[in-house]
């Protein structure tokens, strides 16, 4: 959990459309945290994740480590295993987006960018995998100006697409930025989903069928329906949806058990795989890590878009 806020004034309040998503900056505090641990116990390392923190938050727990431990033990406290979900999140996504090259992908949209990394540190996608990144347009544009400090220009494979995906026309704006939607694309939602509405994700997912090209899949996490709706407040549940108001970006939409197959397979998807908790835990706590606790509210899942001529029998757009 990041530092006090500098600012004192407890009447400011922050929304999605008011500067850059405080919530990517949180996500990019995780990656440089869990960067900085041991190199026999970090699941990932991401060096460009430390520009995108406060550099006020920075000194403030560079100066006072006693009372950040003690905040970061808080936010465990209050939220039990969702620091270590979110981080193992970060390291599921990496691998899936580490094999695009090898699988024959021509493009990865990163939906939601926020201040993800991958495109710079994952090896391999320079020169071979067209990228775009969507996010709203302060965030874009405070990302852009990171970036080019840190690289010196702004890196070809990349194109910034800054919109508002719930009231802007993203396939118009990814075609105007270069996207091609016969090209075999990873659409990445890492983080994203359950900030929008149940009409939003499905309007983006159906979206996806109808604008990608052949073998294209998706990668998104999501959480409970009873946790979206506040009907459950198991392992932080409320603790964790009060997070998200003060960040500014609210949960508003989740899935009841069993309801991703469903709903995707409905929209046109097929081979979904979700991942839960008890599964991504195994996978890379282990060992030194073996004690660190996953949250059961954050699932991962993937599918692919359905072979059109399958979906409608005469290879007829759907």
């Amino acid at each position: 959990m990041q530092a006090p806020s500098p600012k004192t004034n407890s009447d400011e309040k922050r929304n999605m459309n008011a500067g850059p998503s405080k919530m990517a900056e949180g996500i990019a505090l995780q990656r440089m945290a869990e960067s900085m641990l041991p190199e026999d116990e970090r699941i990932f390392f991401d060096p460009y994740a430390i520009h995108f923190v406060d550099h006020q938050i920075l000194e403030w727990a560079r100066d006072h480590p006693l009372e950040a431990k003690a905040i970061a033990d808080e936010f465990e406290r209050k939220m039990p295993g969702w620091s270590n979900s979110i981080r193992a999140r970060i390291r599921y996504f990496d691998d899936v987006v580490q094999n695009v090259v090898g699988e024959g992908f021509n493009q990865m949209v990163i939906l939601g960018a926020g201040y993800d990394s991958r495109a710079y540190r994952i090896d391999g996608l320079r020169g071979h995998i067209q990228v775009f990144e969507v996010d709203h347009p302060q965030t874009i544009e405070r990302k852009t100006e990171i970036i080019t400090r840190i690289l010196g220009m702004l890196p070809e494979h990349v194109a910034f697409v800054p919109l508002n995906l719930e009231y802007e026309d993203l396939w118009e704006n990814l075609k105007t930025s270069g996207y091609s939607p016969t090209a075999k694309t990873l659409f990445v939602l890492e983080g994203l989903v359950m900030y929008l509405s149940r009409d939003a994700v499905e309007e983006l997912f159906s979206g996806i069928v109808r604008n990608s090209g052949d073998g294209s899949s998706i990668l998104f996490d999501f959480i409970p329906q009873s946790f979206a709706d506040g009907t459950s407040d198991r392992e932080g549940g409320r603790n964790i949806r009060d997070y998200t108001i003060m960040a500014g970006e609210p949960i508003r939409s989740g899935f009841a058990d069993g309801e991703v197959h469903i709903f995707l397979s409905r929209l046109g998807f097929s081979g979904v795989e979700v991942i839960p908790s008890s599964e991504y835990g195994k996978m890379y706590y282990s060992g030194k890590n073996a004690s660190r606790p996953v949250s059961g509210l954050l699932f991962f899942a993937s599918a692919s878009v359905r072979d059109r001529f399958c979906a409608t029998g005469d290879g007829a757009d759907v």
